[in-house]
């Protein structure tokens, strides 16, 4: 079944409606070629319900539907996963973007740390951060989110630990990390209702400096075994030894 984002505005409980506008217009008229009478499901963005529908008009500039049912089952995880990326080469952080997104990261934040091969302005900084929510708004509906998870404006180190400093749990992979007994003890550690900061570097890691700054400001550093992983696949290990930690 195909899911859709709208405002909470757009759906009305009293009058079992729910208007559909925006880009999504064109995507089920002419691409997914959906007809009146056919279900698809609604979600706002702010709680985890999902209003089940009915097409009732396709119309020029919106689509309208009939609300059947509400389920209540929630999909998000338990603890709110901020994921602090080191900005990567090419286009590796759409596939970030895009998995972090199915494992159930709350928020991604770009960190231009000091071994960032791409360097943004503040022009090319904020169109590559539209195309990244794009993806997260994409990846939110495959994987049935019940909220697209937004990609924050990039940030330099400094900026991201100031921005983690309040969250519950703190962890950065180092090569230099105790054994993966602490590491399971501190994903052991997190708990519903946290909020929980991932730190992952770009190409060639975090420079030493930063790692220092970060242990000095609570960030406990873990080991992601005994292989060297590339920054694609970093911080996705550690989302999804959370989610297995999480999802009881």
């Amino acid at each position: 079944m195909y899911q859709f984002f709208v405002s909470p505005d757009q759906i009305n409980i009293t009058d079992k409606s729910v208007i559909i506008t925006g880009r999504d217009v064109n995507h089920i008229r002419n691409v997914l070629r959906m007809k009146v009478g056919e279900e698809l499901s609604v979600k706002n963005g702010e709680d985890e319900r999902e209003y089940r529908c009915g097409i009732v008009s396709l119309e020029e500039d919106c689509v309208r539907c009939s609300l059947r049912f509400i389920k209540e089952e929630g999909v998000e995880l338990p603890a709110r996963v901020y994921l602090f990326q080191g900005l990567p080469k090419g286009d590796k952080m759409e596939l970030i973007v895009q998995k972090a997104v199915e494992l159930g990261v709350y928020q991604i934040i770009p960190v231009a740390a000091r071994r960032c091969v791409v360097k943004l302005d503040e022009r090319k900084a904020e169109a590559r951060r539209s195309r990244w929510q794009g993806i997260s708004e994409a990846a939110a509906k495959q994987s049935r989110r019940a909220i697209v998870p937004q990609v924050a404006p990039v940030m330099d180190f400094a900026q991201a630990v100031r921005q983690a400093a309040g969250m519950d749990v703190k962890l950065i992979p180092y090569e230099l990390a105790e054994g993966m007994e602490r590491t399971r003890s501190l994903i052991d550690s997190v708990e519903a209702g946290q909020d929980v900061a991932v730190f992952i570097g770009p190409e060639g890691g975090f420079e030493e400096t930063e790692i220092r700054k970060a242990l000095a400001q609570g960030i406990e550093p873990i080991t992601l075994g005994r292989r060297i992983l590339r920054t694609e696949t970093a911080g996705l290990t550690v989302l999804s030894w959370l989610l297995y930690r999480l999802e009881q």
